[in-house]
């Protein structure tokens, strides 16, 4: 079921028609907390939107993240998502799929939202909320995460 709907989101992104579309990669951290767990969490993304217009686009993107913690595993993240430009800016929101932090629990589907601000032709600086859905668990998750990034 998984592969199916992120092959029918790679389908729908790859059928937009291009305007002025941008690569990007970010290196990010923030906070990750669940059930009175606190932690920082550092990671790094890539992905590329796809301008539908002067006012919208839609992407995707992949992550890895870590929480700084002794016996945690790397997040890895694999999320589409899609909003309005504002000016220098890019207001969105985002869901997707993500493997968990540990072992001991299943994977987790994750909405989110953020806002995405350039500096400049390539830099950018980006603030995101995201939570975790955890399968099998009572207990969901969530981050909020700020990063600096360059588009191509």
């Amino acid at each position: 079921m998984r592969l199916v709907l992120l092959s029918a989101a790679a389908a729908l992104v790859a059928a937009t028609p291009a305007v002025a579309n941008e690569a990007r990669v970010e290196a990010r951290g923030g906070v990750y907390w669940s059930e009175g767990y606190t932690q920082a969490i550092a990671g790094v993304a890539a992905g590329y939107d796809y301008d539908l217009g002067e006012t919208t686009f839609v992407g995707m993107e992949v992550s890895a993240d870590k929480i700084l913690d002794d016996g945690q595993k790397v997040l890895f993240g694999f999320t589409g998502r899609g909003g309005a430009k504002l000016g220098a800016g890019k207001l969105y929101v985002d869901g997707g799929y993500s493997t968990t932090f540990d072992g001991a629990r299943a994977d987790a589907w994750h909405l989110g939202a953020g806002y995405e601000h350039s500096f400049g032709q390539k830099l950018y600086g980006k603030v995101a909320y995201r939570h975790m859905f955890i399968e099998n668990s009572p207990v969901d998750a969530d981050t909020v995460l700020a990063g600096v990034g360059v588009k191509f």
